[in-house]
């Protein structure tokens, strides 16, 4: 169950948080120590998937149904065309278009990461894990009725051989739900160690001196509050707008109720999952109706209506230097597998 604090206890908790790291940080100011310890406290590293991880049987599987288009309402949309390699796993358009026709809700979050998300996922966590995802997906973006037609365009499509040799000990291996744990174990695969990573285990050079300022700052001015954890985010539930209507700073046309579109609770209005912020360089437009390119501009907009700061340049272009620092290299496996 995912944890949500209310607007005054967010910025009380934000300030008391700062202050504290600020404490520490202050003392020794220039040395990369202390920076560490909190930085590994509050966030810490990632490291790419072990070879066998991605060879498993089930992770085979889900990378050939992951880019297979032809599984879909309309034989034109995979899991891959809401989720580009260009995009790290994520969609360079405000919205995807389903096998409909139709927009998706919200916009794309990358799949990047995406499995290890302790929160739920998607923009309202109103999915448990990757493949409670998958199978609501075949109703959903591939445009099927009901959830079992996915099994005869699998038997057409020649998966049956996959199937049974993935689930050997299964009757009738093609089902919604295999196919939706063969997607999750593909997915926990795609994981994208940055030169942050490398700079948290002790390599001074992975940084830039001014990616380091940036990391000083998202500690000290708080962003770690929320964007905290190993993702930098994707733990937690929070209204977006503390200091003020989110729209009238991001130029969103039209205004997303949030969680209280499904809750129907007056205080879950305007509240979204806090995604994670790993290769959010790669991932523009930012925000749950992708109304901001630019990421120094998310930067400056999360700063004002998250936390009440209004941040000058110098440490707006010290943040997203840092932010850069969490770019990783899309895996090589993250391509529509070769025939056999």
């Amino acid at each position: 169950m995912v944890t949500r604090r209310a607007s005054a206890a967010a910025v009380t908790g934000f300030a008391i948080l700062a202050a504290s790291v600020a404490a520490v940080l202050g003392r020794v100011a220039p040395v990369y120590g202390d920076l560490r310890a909190a930085a590994t406290a509050q966030l810490g590293a990632v490291s790419a998937p072990a070879a066998g991880e991605i060879d498993t049987p089930q992770a085979r599987l889900g990378r050939a149904l992951f880019w297979d288009a032809r599984l879909s309402a309309n034989g034109q949309v995979s899991c891959a065309s809401c989720h580009a390699p260009a995009d790290w796993g994520s969609d360079s358009q405000p919205k995807s278009i389903d096998a409909r026709g139709r927009p998706t809700e919200r916009q794309s979050m990358s799949v990047f990461h995406s499995m290890d998300a302790p929160a739920g996922l998607r923009w309202l966590a109103d999915r448990a894990s990757g493949a409670a995802q998958a199978e609501a997906s075949i109703t959903g973006s591939m445009g099927f009725a009901k959830r079992d037609d996915i099994v005869p365009a699998l038997e057409r499509h020649g998966y049956r051989p996959l199937f049974r040799a993935t689930f050997p000990e299964q009757a009738a291996p093609i089902s919604p739900a295999n196919y939706a744990a063969a997607l999750q174990a593909y997915q926990a695969t795609l994981r994208t160690p940055a030169p942050f990573d490398r700079w948290l285990a002790g390599d001074d050079g992975a940084m830039s001196e001014r990616q380091v300022r940036g990391l000083r700052r998202f500690v000290e001015t708080g962003c770690a509050g929320c964007h905290g954890g190993l993702l930098f985010g994707g733990r937690s539930m929070q209204r977006f707008g503390i200091a003020g209507d989110y729209w009238e700073h991001t130029g969103s046309r039209d205004v997303d109720p949030g969680l209280m579109q499904r809750t129907r609770q007056k205080q879950d209005q305007f509240v979204f999952r806090v995604p994670s912020l790993r290769n959010v360089a790669k991932t523009s437009p930012y925000f749950h109706d992708g109304s901001v390119p630019e990421l120094r501009d998310a930067a400056r907009v999360m700063a004002r209506m998250q936390l009440g700061e209004d941040l000058g340049d110098q440490a707006l272009d010290e943040l997203v230097a840092f932010l850069e620092a969490l770019t990783g290299r899309v895996p090589d496996h993250y391509t529509r597998p070769a025939k056999s």
